[in-house]
């Protein structure tokens, strides 16, 4: 999921040239993820502690999965922002969902603390690697390739 936040980045010229986006729209496509994501993610936590954890992830990896499919094969800017809040919708659910599973199943504060420095481990080291796998891919790919790392 972090990986999304950067891996972006390096496809914008070649998706600027397949998509012809407007300036307007590429504003949208790069920062439309990181609006819903950081815009619901305390309203999923608390969607997660109403319906359980484990339905909103499960829910949450579904949305995330489709909507990466959608990005990837988007036919216009338009489809590819809808996408992209949808990747942030299903971001905001996975987040919370993880980290309060993480507090669930691990019930000694030692263990809890190693799973959740690996948690930030994990997402750190995905934000870092954004672009670099963002570039092999494109090295090889379309621009939409970018998006299907998450399926």
């Amino acid at each position: 999921m972090s990986i999304d936040l950067t891996v972006l980045s390096m496809a914008v010229p070649s998706l600027s040239a397949d998509l012809a986006p407007s300036g307007t729209q590429l504003l949208w496509i790069i920062d439309i993820y990181g609006v819903f994501l950081a815009g619901l993610l305390v309203t999923m936590g608390s969607l997660g502690d109403r319906i359980g954890r484990r339905r909103l992830l499960l829910l949450g990896a579904l949305a995330f999965g489709g909507a990466s499919a959608l990005a990837a094969f988007a036919w216009n800017a338009e489809v590819l922002i809808v996408a992209r809040a949808l990747l942030g919708i299903g971001g905001a659910t996975l987040m919370p969902s993880t980290l309060s599973l993480i507090r669930n199943v691990f019930t000694d504060p030692a263990q809890r603390r190693r799973a959740i420095a690996v948690w930030a481990a994990a997402f750190s080291g995905g934000a870092g690697l954004g672009p670099v796998v963002g570039g092999l891919l494109l090295e090889h790919f379309w621009w939409g390739s970018v998006f299907l790392i998450n399926l």
